[in-house]
């Protein structure tokens, strides 16, 4: 058994789609197919989420009009029964007729979950009409987890039980990253950008020969080609590397992919859809650590810094509130400092959540941010490449470790 993992560009038109298709044909005929929402539409539907939890005339038919023009439009290029994809979309508009109420986050997972069941249902019509055995699977029914919105925790015994019990050999599984489901049948999903972690869950409860997350870029590289003209494809990685890779931002992972694969010694590729025959990057038990600095680049972050009000010590009182409210907030901290009585960290600019952290933060301390920053991250770094990247650059932070270095910046302009 193998599992695929197809992300949101790879299937972003009716062309993509029969690429995809086609290396199932040729290289995943008894394998589980985890594939994301097409293109950009997760964004679209968040989008969607805003203007029904705060609605305005005629924004919610509009944002729903243009995601279903947008599926319509790979429909039309492909052959195939998808009745379902409008049964979905039915619900969907159903769904928002009805006045908000309950939490944001809630309402965020039964709304943006609908991506990847769209995106599934118009893949699997497509690969059953080509004639290659298919079985479409609701993930929903299969990963357990608990009451989490946005940030599900998955009950692996459950899960696993459920895995085994659903998915067979004899034709290619089609089913969703991102999403899974509460004790009390309310859907769930698994972080921005789960679906990853989706296939490695799949892969460890199958005991699978390996992963294959199919990207649009050779491989992992040492650097974003966004920033850097001249990228290194890294061939081989241990998983410590890519896990550390992935926690700093790397974005070709999503960081909770490699831990179900290392307990287990399930390799994962990372190839091209582009070049599907190229071999890409292989992450497995190496014992030789990277050769060359990778560079992580995270933009639009901001830096907090928290003083007492009392102008007490940074301690283990002030720090668990700290943490507290962090967590309740659901931000996740990109970079951590302290001095004796001041606190900084780093974070992405979440709009639907920072506002009311520093509204809570502010009941105890002294609040100073700065935001439009970058957050630049350098894996077995050198003084050379600190220079490279602080070209034009004002440093506000800098942490460094053994192995790595963490840099805030602002851009000079």
């Amino acid at each position: 058994m193998k599992v695929f993992k197809f992300g949101g560009a790879s299937v972003k038109d009716a062309a993509g789609v029969q690429n995809l298709a086609e290396i199932v044909r040729t290289q995943g005929r008894n394998a589980v197919i985890v594939v994301s929402a097409m293109g950009k539409t997760t964004n679209a539907l968040e989008d969607l989420v805003r203007a029904y939890t705060n609605p305005k005339p005629g924004q919610i038919q509009a944002r729903l009009q243009t995601i279903r023009s947008y599926h319509e439009s790979i429909i039309h290029g492909l052959t195939g029964d998808f009745t379902s994809v409008y049964q979905t979309f039915d619900s969907l508009e159903a769904y928002l007729k009805q006045p908000f109420k309950g939490l944001y986050d809630e309402v965020y997972d039964q709304i943006v979950s609908l991506g990847e069941v769209m995106s599934t249902q118009i893949v699997a019509a497509y690969l059953a009409n080509t004639g290659i055995p298919t079985r479409w699977t609701d993930a929903r029914q299969l990963i357990a987890t608990d009451v989490t919105f946005r940030e599900g925790r998955v009950d692996w015994d459950e899960t696993n039980r459920r895995i085994n019990n659903t998915v067979t050999t004899g034709a290619v599984t089609v089913t969703q990253g991102f999403i899974g489901q509460s004790p009390d049948g309310r859907t769930t999903t698994l972080g921005r950008e789960g679906s990853d972690y989706t296939a490695a869950i799949f892969a460890y409860c199958l005991n699978a020969e390996s992963v294959t997350i199919w990207k649009d870029v050779p491989g992992v590289l040492n650097a974003d080609p966004k920033w850097f003209d001249e990228t290194v494809l890294l061939e081989k990685i241990t998983y410590q590397d890519a896990i550390e890779l992935a926690y700093y931002g790397a974005t070709v992972i999503h960081p909770k992919t490699i831990k179900p694969l290392q307990n287990k010694g399930i390799p994962l590729f990372v190839r091209s859809f582009l070049k599907p025959d190229a071999p890409g990057t292989v992450i497995g038990h190496y014992e030789r650590h990277l050769l060359i600095p990778s560079f992580i680049f995270k933009i639009n972050q901001v830096l907090i810094s928290l003083h007492p009000n009392d102008f007490s010590f940074i301690a283990e009182d002030n720090l668990s509130r700290i943490f507290g409210r962090f967590a309740q907030a659901g931000v996740k901290i990109n970079l951590m400092q302290n001095t004796a009585i001041s606190f900084s960290v780093v974070v992405d600019n979440n709009l639907d959540r920072i506002p009311e952290l520093l509204v809570q933060l502010r009941q105890d301390f002294r609040v100073s941010y700065n935001d439009g920053l970058e957050l630049i991250t350098i894996r077995y770094y050198d003084q050379s490449t600190i220079g490279r990247v602080l070209v034009n650059k004002k440093l506000l932070l800098e942490q460094k470790s053994r192995y790595t270095v963490q840099l805030v910046v602002k851009d000079l302009g």
